[in-house]
Order: structure tokens, then sequence, then C-alpha cells
């Protein structure tokens, strides 16, 4: 296993062998990477997230080839070379091509003249010594092989089948395809004119080089076929593909040869070709998939980590228009305190009637900030809140919507709002999202909230335990406020899980506030290895000890007090006093478990101790003059807030219904590999107005300056 993981990831020896023992021993990611840098040799979250994903990959391979060592033990047919062949396997398509031969199928041409007793024909066939092969098929004709050519037939069934077995020749044709596979598109004549087609049709009539194709072109590509617009062909040089073939299994020129041939063809026609090309489109739609995945994570990751307004009163609203605007009065903990609906937009009109009760609930609840939602009427929202006059100063943000539909009809929104219908639940999540995004966008399925590209077309196992993982280094990067925290935040803390989350804040319903962090041992099922895993992700503000409430590890406690207690110092003297930290001698601290790496970061930790890594939000306004597409201009800068990467550049919102698009060519003057090295989702930027196509609603942008 750990020369299977080396040889993907080309890490240490020492550091894979170290975290496979602490992955065996159910130490989680974040904990490893924050709390055991020593046995690592500082691996990051990354790397350790590799050596997870290899590890279990070998765990699978291994499976499967117990498995098919098993079925040829009972077929008899396990000789020790074999047994060696299967166990020297290092990938899953060498061992499948291993146990083709025994595999057993349905019933096959094969297999059908094998019973026929036309094997014997085969081998002489195949042996290619033969003259008068006509005569040797003769002797085979009986019940059911009434004439010399059906048993020809016959023979040449049985062979296909082992030309189709010989791993030699499949990995020939997989270097082919691999090398110079094209695949072409078609499209459908009767769906042609339908008007969901017509988003595809730049692919009614499509060829590339499978290779070469980009995972987002792909991915559409698959999904049209799928919807029935187009029809998909994977295509090589048949006559190569079997010259290649021939070239291996001709050995001279007789009458065996005819036969042979028409067997090389057959084999690859049915059997070589239909396999091998749907193998190739599934790589490619695999690593499109990883493509796809990858962008989808980097962007989940920027917009969980995304700046939070912090404990502040905020007053929210999901703008409507002919149903009116939901307005919500959350406190500085995002607790309800104030829910009505207003009416400033059409049939009704009464933008006097909104601002009074805005200006009204703005004072009686003391609101710090309003955040506006960015869907159906936000400008028009926006636009009223900004006349009023405030008494005192009063952020404005719009805040985006994305997945808030999908919490509000949610068993978790129904749980914490069981008498409020989802349009104030819609409300509170757009409230609590500009509090604090991370908290309130773990309650929503991550692939529900749309910041990637094709989620639905991708391997949805594959993508789950991806995003589940990007939550869970979020959540401990940022650390968790048991005492406030709501079980699906609590539920991604290291070593707690959903059902130890429940516990937590059923213990702290029933007891009240945690105080100290060994008080978290007193919930039930909590044992040592989750207190372990969970205790320095998780924050006790004013608690007893300053130290619960940073991210050093309770197991390091006692250092920490040696420390204060070498300086002269009293813990909480200690603690935020960089010229007493800066000047101690680290080397004094090490143990057999704990280095400087660690030491580093109890230092660092200690300096700004429970400081948030996220930066504080930021207001942000559009260009108040534009309403619609049809008042874009070419060459205007405007400001706007990205709201989605994606492979071939990215979304911007400009603060009208349509988003535009900047391509990755006007990202910058020079060549972009990567959109997510130029630009952030949820960055506030400048971008100038290249191209306005109304009647397909597109906007082509170009980024100006950050």
């Amino acid at each position: 296993m750990i020369a299977y993981i080396q040889q993907n990831t080309k890490l240490p020896k020492d550091s894979i062998t170290n975290t496979v023992h602490l992955l065996n021993q159910d130490c989680t990611i974040p904990f490893i990477s924050r709390y055991r840098k020593e046995a690592t040799g500082n691996l990051d979250e990354v790397q350790i997230g590799d050596i997870v994903k290899f590890k279990a990959l070998f765990e699978a391979l291994d499976k499967r080839k117990t498995t098919i060592l098993k079925a040829l033990e009972e077929q008899d047919v396990l000789t020790s070379e074999l047994n060696a062949k299967v166990n020297a396997c290092i990938d899953s398509t060498t061992l499948e091509d291993l146990y083709l031969p025994y595999k057993k199928s349905k019933k096959t041409k094969a297999e059908t003249a094998r019973k026929n007793g036309l094997e014997p024909l085969a081998k002489i066939i195949m042996s290619q010594n033969a003259n008068d092969i006509a005569s040797i098929a003769l002797k085979f004709v009986k019940k059911d092989i009434e004439t010399p050519e059906e048993a020809l037939e016959g023979a040449r069934h049985i062979i296909a089948e082992w030309i189709n077995e010989r791993i030699d020749i499949r990995n020939n044709l997989r270097h082919q395809f691999e090398r110079y596979a094209k695949i072409s598109t078609k499209v459908v004549k009767t769906k042609k004119e339908d008007e969901n087609a017509q988003k595809f049709r730049d692919y009614f009539e499509w060829e590339e080089a499978l290779s070469r194709i980009p995972s987002h072109r792909l991915l559409a590509i698959l999904r049209a076929e799928n919807e029935g617009f187009i029809r998909v062909k994977i295509e090589i040089d048949n006559e190569r593909a079997l010259n290649h073939i021939e070239h291996r299994i001709l050995k001279s020129q007789n009458a065996c040869t005819e036969q042979i041939e028409l067997a090389i063809s057959d084999a690859y026609k049915r059997l070589l070709f239909p396999s091998l090309s749907k193998e190739a489109l599934q790589k490619a739609k695999d690593k499109a998939d990883d493509a796809a995945i990858l962008i989808f994570a980097k962007n989940l990751k920027q917009l969980l980590l995304g700046s939070p307004l912090g404990e502040k009163r905020v007053l929210a609203i999901d703008p409507g228009i002919r149903t009116g605007c939901k307005v919500v009065c959350l406190d500085e903990k995002g607790d309800l305190k104030h829910n009505e609906t207003i009416y400033p937009h059409p049939p009704k009109n009464d933008q006097n009637g909104a601002i009074k009760k805005i200006s009204f609930l703005t004072e009686a609840h003391q609101i710090e900030a309003i955040a506006i939602g960015n869907g159906t009427a936000s400008r028009e929202t926006e636009a009223l809140i900004r006349r009023i006059r405030f008494k005192k100063d009063v952020q404005v943000f719009v805040v985006s919507e994305a997945g808030a539909s999908i919490y509000s009809a949610s068993k978790i929104a129904r749980d914490e709002f069981p008498n409020y219908d989802v349009t104030v639940r819609g409300s509170v999540s757009i409230g609590r999202r500009l509090q604090d995004p991370l908290a309130e966008l773990v309650k929503i399925d991550a692939k529900s909230i749309g910041v990637g590209q094709y989620q639905h077309d991708v391997d949805q196992t594959k993508l789950k335990k991806e995003l589940d993982v990007v939550v869970e280094n979020c959540v401990n990067s940022v650390g968790v406020n048991i005492n406030t925290a709501s079980h699906s935040l609590l539920s991604y803390v290291s070593g707690i899980g959903p059902k130890l989350a429940e516990n937590i804040v059923n213990y702290r319903s029933k007891n009240g506030s945690f105080t100290t962090r060994n008080d978290i041992k007193k919930v039930p099922r909590l044992g040592d290895k989750a207190f372990e895993q969970g205790a320095g992700f998780l924050r006790i503000k004013e608690g007893r000890n300053p130290l619960d409430d940073s991210a050093v590890h309770p197991e390091s406690y006692a250092i920490v007090k040696k420390m204060a207690k070498d300086e002269g110092v009293a813990l909480s003297e200690l603690i935020g006093n960089k010229t007493i930290l800066q000047k101690i001698n680290l080397n004094n601290y090490c143990t057999d478990t704990i280095g400087l790496l660690t030491l580093k970061d109890i230092i660092k930790e200690l300096e700004k101790p429970g400081l948030d890594i996220r930066e504080q939000a930021k207001v942000f306004t559009f260009n108040q003059t534009l309403k619609t597409i049809n008042d874009l201009r070419e060459g205007q800068l405007l400001p706007g807030i990205v709201n989605n990467i994606t492979a071939f550049g990215c979304f911007v919102d400009i603060g009208i219904k349509e988003s535009g698009l900047i391509h990755v060519s006007n990202l910058s003057d020079g060549f972009v590999k990567d959109v997510n090295e130029h630009v952030h989702l949820h960055e506030q930027i400048v971008v100038k107005v290249l191209d306005v196509d109304i009647p397909r609603k597109r906007i082509q942008l170009k980024l100006h300056k950050l």
C-alpha cells in the first residue's frame, strides 16, 4: 500500500507511513494536518487527502483481487503463474483484462461453438500450419453443424474471443484510442428545431480529438446526447487498428490466413471496438468529472470562507414583486425577532409605507446592517433602501440567494422554524448568510448552491465525497463556537459527526452553555477519541480558560502553562503578548511527540487567539443606472461581483437579471491556466462590456481591474 501511494503522490515514504497509521486509528484529515505535523512531515490537508484517496483505491483493488482469486480457485483454473500476475496488478484495467478469459458471461457465440466441439478446429487454424482447411472443417460437420462453412464460422467465433482476451492487443488499441480517438456528434433531425435543443446547437455537428476536449464541452455533449438531441460517436483509424492486430497474430500465408483475417475483423468490430471505445469515452468522462468537481470544490471553498459581517443585528429582505418583500429582523446571534411583508413594487406600489416600516424596524431593533437577496426585484429593493435616511450608519449588502429556497423547504429549516412558512425561513437564511456564510451554507446540500458547472452530470458519489471534504476542512479551519453552533455546523467538526452533534445540542439545551473544553466530555457517547479529534476545533468564548477560545489543543495546555511560568507571567498575560511570545526559545519545549512545527503553530495562535481567518464583509454598490440588459453599451466600465467560476471563464453579477461572462481569453493579456488564479468567487471587480447579444441574453465582458 505504501509503495502504491508513494508512486501516485510522490510524497516521502515516512510521511505516508505515519499518515496511514494515523488514518487507521480513525484520525481525521483536519486533525492530522493541524495537530500531527511532526508525524506527517508537515503535510497539508490536500496532501493528506491524496493519501486517503489512494489508500481507498488500493484497498478497493485489493478487495477485487481477493474476489477474483476466489472465483478462479472455484473454477479450478488458478495456476501459480496466474496467481502471481493477479497479485502483482497495480491497476484495475490490467486486473480485469487478466480475469476476462475466466469471466462467467452470458451465452456467447464462442461458447456455443465450443459446445459444438469446434475448439480443436480453432486451434488447428491458429496453428497456421494447415493448407486444406476446408477438408479439415468437413470432419467437424455433425448434427448441429450442417456445413464446413458453419464449422469454420464457429471456429472463427472462438478465435475472435481469444483475440479479444489478449492483453497486448487490448493495450495497443487502448493506446490508439488514447492518442488518436476523435469524438464526433450529429444532430437528431427530428429534434433540430426543438426549443430545448437550441442551447446545444454548437454541437449539432462537431468533431474534436477526445484527448483534447475540455471538460465542460464533453459534459455538455454528453448531456445533449442523454436528452436525445444529438448522437455521439467515437472513432479511430480502423485500418491501422486492424493492421496492428494482424501484425501480432498472422505468422504465415496459407489457407488458415483468410479465416484468421475474418476472425480478426469480427473480433475488432463485434468485441474490441465496442468495449474499448466505451472504455475510452468513460475515461474521458471520468477526467472531465474530476476537472468539474475540482472547480466546484475550489468555488465552494471560496464561498464557504466568504467574508462574514460578524455578530451584528441584521434586517434581511427577500425581494418580491406581486407577493411583496418578506422582511425579518435578526439579533446578533441570528435569532428571529420579527417578520412582516412590505409591498413597495407593483401592483401595490406602497413605497412610502415600505420606507416608514423599514425605518421603524431599523430603529426599534437597533439594526446595524441590511441584507437584500439578489433575486427578483433585488435592484428595485436596493434602490428603495438607499433612499432611506437612517438616524445612524446602516450598511447595505446584496446577498446571494443561491440555495436559499432549498434550505427554506428542508427538514433543518422546518425544525428551526416550525411555526413559520418558507418565505420567512428564506429571509432568515439571507440575513444569516451575511452574518456568517459558513454557518448558514453548511445547512444546504453543497451541490444545490450552484457554484459549479454540470454538477448534475458528474459522478454524484465522487462529487459528494469531495464536497464533504471541502466543507469539513473549511469548518475546521475557521473553528466552531460550541455554545452557538447549529447541529449542521457541529456535524462537520473533526471527530463529531451528525449523532454526536445532536447529543451536543441536546446537552446544551438541557444544561446550558459549556464553560470549559473539559465539559465537552460530559456529552453522552462523546469519548476520548472524539474529544481528541474535535476539541481543538471547538471554541468556548469567555470561558474559564482563555486557551479554550483558541486553536491550541488541550493536549498542549501544559506546555503553554510552562511557558507562562518560565516567563514569570500569568497565562492571561502571555496570550496576545507578542513581545514575550517572540523571545521564547521553543527548543526548550520540544518533547517526543511535540516538535518545532507544532510549537510554532502554538505561538502563532497565542499571538492572535480566536482571530477569524476570514476577511470582513465589504459594502458593494452596483451601477444604479442599469435596470435591464437593454441599458448595456459596449465599452462601459461596471462594478461587478464574481458569482460563478468555470473552466472556460467566470460569470459576473453586474446588477441585472443576466450575469455576464468573462471568457478565459478576456481575463488576462497572457495565457490563463487556472481561472481561480485570476479571480475568486464573490470578489468585487470592475469589468468592461465587450458585446451584448440581447436576443440570446448573452453578455461578453473583459476584466478591467480587481
